[in-house]
């Protein structure tokens, strides 16, 4: 299947995105969820204002979207979910070093941005595997 890339950014403002493999599919809000409706609403127009040769190959049938995050937004937005305590305890960085990520203070390198998206991944990966009873 299909994927089309949807990068988030926070902004001195408000949140903006992009599509990185579709040109023209822009969105922009001042939470993640306005911004992520905002690039839905934006597809839609494009496709519904655009004849059929004009639309991106991507956009023709069955796709999926992936949402990818810079670690401010990331951090920030699911803040409510993941505290910092939490986070240090599944990624192994240090509460204030995760604090200053998310204000951004500071921008982690690529080997903590591995850290925490390892991490995370660990834990949805052991999440899947419980079964209650």
């Amino acid at each position: 299947m299909k994927t089309l890339k949807i990068i988030i950014e926070r902004g001195e403002d408000m949140f903006g995105a992009y599509a990185e493999n579709v040109p023209g599919v822009y969105g922009a809000g001042d939470t993640v969820e306005e911004t992520k409706q905002s690039i839905l609403d934006s597809i839609e127009l494009l496709k519904e204002y655009n004849s059929p040769e004009n639309i991106p190959s991507l956009l023709k049938g069955d796709y999926k979207i992936a949402y990818h995050f810079d670690a401010e937004s990331f951090l920030n937005y699911y803040k409510g979910i993941f505290t910092n305590a939490a986070l240090e305890k599944i990624t192994g960085i240090n509460q204030r070093q995760l604090q200053h990520y998310s204000s951004g203070l500071k921008k982690p390198r690529l080997p903590q941005l591995k850290k925490i998206e390892d991490g995370l991944h660990n834990l949805a990966k052991e999440l899947q595997s419980i079964e209650l009873t």
